[in-house]
């Protein structure tokens, strides 16, 4: 919902798919189904998709431009790059900033994607919380 409202207060003519409304209850694959709306000219998809990797085959496979909105409980880069575009937004800059990411960084889509985006951004990262919750063990 967040992504259409966006993309409408942009000008962009949207379109929502649910898999329960699609052609995948019949038996036709994700791949088909980003090819078949390739063929109508769709210039950009927004795939948050429950399956991890779903982004990323989608855009391997095909010539569209591909925004992984979060995929499965791996990854959320919109997420992240909103909220560096917070920090930025509030602290300047973004290169040599400290940030502590505290708490369930095992199960938080959101936290992998803040690390990954903040440490190509030049941030100095630490991720802390219970052992049972880190995403290494440690």
């Amino acid at each position: 919902m967040s992504f259409e409202l966006a993309a409408k207060r942009l000008s962009a003519d949207t379109l929502s798919i649910t898999a329960t409304a699609s052609s995948l209850v019949k038996g036709e694959t994700l791949l088909d189904t980003a090819l078949n709306i390739q063929a109508m000219n769709v210039d950009l998809v927004v795939d948050p998709h429950q399956a991890s990797g779903a982004p990323q085959m989608l855009a391997q496979g095909t010539e569209m431009a591909i925004v992984n909105a979060g995929d499965g409980c791996r990854s959320h880069p919109t997420q992240a790059l909103l909220d560096m575009f917070t920090m930025q937004e509030k602290l300047g800059k973004l290169d040599g900033i400290k940030v502590a990411i505290i708490g369930d960084i095992m199960h938080s889509r959101v936290a992998r994607s803040n690390i990954s985006g903040l440490a190509k951004m030049g941030a100095h990262v630490v991720a802390c919380g219970p052992s049972t919750l880190s995403a290494d063990g440690h």
